[in-house]
């Protein structure tokens, strides 16, 4: 049993994109991963993902493009304010305006420019550059 499979998701992501593979295949597939897979599809890290249907908890089949330099699940799950998330950006990322931060807000998963734009905080999940 995995203990994070959004951890698992990212790690693989990371992988594959080191290892120069083109198309991957997660799971189990879930809704929070779907969400942050399209994070990630709208800022290009990757090309395209879809949902393929299984009786038991289905997949994700991924298109990698080759923008990935490195990404990471952010552990324990911080909360943020609006005002608090350049602190991170400056932890998580090599600098400003490069890569995003993964979070989820009440207003459902977003980048951290996202949130900023909104002007509210949400919950950290991973970041990508």
């Amino acid at each position: 049993m995995k203990s994070d499979p959004l951890n698992d998701v990212i790690n693989t992501i990371k992988m594959a994109s080191r290892i120069g593979e083109n198309e991957i295949t997660i799971s189990p597939a879930s809704r929070i991963i779907g969400r942050v897979l399209k994070v990630m599809q709208d800022y290009n890290y990757i090309k395209s993902f879809e949902v393929i249907e299984e009786e038991r908890g289905g997949k994700f089949s991924v298109v990698l493009s080759d923008t990935i330099n490195n990404c990471g699940v952010i552990k324990p799950r911080l909360s943020v304010t609006r005002s608090s998330i350049g602190r991170y950006e400056s932890r998580y990322l090599p600098a400003q305006d490069f890569g995003i931060i993964i979070l989820t807000t009440t207003k459902g998963v977003m980048s951290h420019l996202e949130a900023r734009k909104f002007g509210i905080g949400g919950k950290l999940l991973a970041y990508v550059y």
